[in-house]
């Protein structure tokens, strides 16, 4: 198994170093964003030639060498097994090796991803999973789904509930039979799908509704990439309008800092933003609340961002610090619970060619 060799090779060029009486360390890919440059052939922000350097020549270095070579370890053992884990259960499993657990998961889980970068697979051959995400589609599409108990269909409008199907941890293993949709649209939170699906939004225009769930997990971007790519259908972004919105846009089109190394697999180029902006704010004269300091650095953050180094972003995150303003997706209920369907997305599709 390739995915295993890699692993184990990580684990060998450190033996060797420590052979050759040298002190072991890595380098690895820098994870900011002062070290992702765009990719003109998948339009897709990656991470640069910058490398960090993981030496055992520091306390805190050793023991990240020390806790991954456990890891490396336990991978091991779950693939011969052909198990798997979640990450929770790898953060907690660290509790047995005494001087190699983790002080909490958001260590183990950055180690998963440094792995990921040094062998190029994904965490998901490694066997490992995230916790449910209960992030769901609706809309006219039919799937096929690989299960333990075998394949089933499931047309996403007629076999499912209202809150849609829930989309699986491997999206790789869905078959998109058919479908009578025009468009994607990504919404992120489950008020506003809900508002959508009870006003029939997606049976009035032949929309296909993905439920964000805040910060989509890979297994959504994935699923929007595929829709995109593989059935040629448009992407938006329905989101509040705060600087955080801003980047669950910027993950599903540019690809996230934090998984740059996955951008050609997850990211969506061609996804739009239908809004909420801070134009919109103006023009639909929304119900907003005041700017926190931390929405503040948070937008003069996204002004340095490479990914929103744009006329766009940069002429509406401007006016946002002008406005001192921000707002939600439900503000639009100040005009009425249709008017979101009916008028508001109406026209911002239109706007972008997608609705005639």
């Amino acid at each position: 198994m390739k995915c295993l060799e890699s692993l184990l090779s990580i684990a060998g060029d450190m033996y060797g170093q420590i052979l050759e009486g040298r002190v072991p360390e890595l380098r690895i890919a820098t994870r900011t964003k002062r070290n992702i440059e765009f990719k003109e052939e998948s339009e897709v922000w990656v991470y640069g030639d910058k490398k960090s350097i993981r030496s055992a020549k520091s306390v805190k270095g050793a023991y990240m060498l020390l806790k991954m070579a456990y890891v490396i370890d336990f991978l091991k053992e779950q693939l011969r097994a052909n198990k798997s884990s979640t990450l929770r259960e790898l953060y907690y499993i660290s509790e047995g090796w005494d001087v190699a657990k983790f002080d909490e998961q958001s260590e183990s889980d950055r180690l998963i991803e440094d792995l990921e970068i040094l062998t190029s697979f994904q965490r998901e051959h490694f066997h490992i999973r995230p916790e449910e995400d209960g992030a769901t589609i609706i809309g006219p599409i039919r799937i096929r789904e690989e299960t333990r108990r075998g394949v089933k269909e499931i047309h996403c409008q007629d076999d499912v509930g209202e809150g849609g199907y829930q989309i699986p941890t491997n999206v790789d293993k869905l078959e998109f039979v058919e479908h009578d949709a025009k468009f994607v649209i990504a919404i992120e939170t489950g008020g506003m799908r809900d508002r959508l699906i009870e006003n029939g939004f997606d049976e009035n225009f032949d929309a296909v509704v993905v439920h964000l769930k805040g910060q989509p997990a890979r297994s959504t971007r994935r699923l929007l990439r595929r829709l995109n790519k593989e059935l040629n259908l448009p992407v938006v972004i329905f989101t509040d309008g705060d600087p955080w919105s801003y980047r669950i846009y910027a993950s599903v089109a540019y690809g996230s800092i934090k998984s740059a190394h996955l951008s050609e697999y997850l990211a969506t180029p061609a996804a739009k933003f239908v809004g909420i902006l801070p134009s919109d704010i103006v023009k639909y004269d929304l119900p907003s609340d005041k700017l926190t300091d931390q929405d503040i650095k948070a937008l003069n953050a996204i002004l340095a961002d490479p990914r929103f180094d744009t006329e766009f972003w940069k002429k509406e995150v401007s006016l946002q610090l002008e406005l001192g303003k921000k707002s939600e997706q439900q503000a639009l209920a100040k005009y009425g619970l249709d008017y979101v369907t009916d008028v508001y997305l109406p026209e911002k599709l239109a706007e972008l060619g997608i609705l005639q």
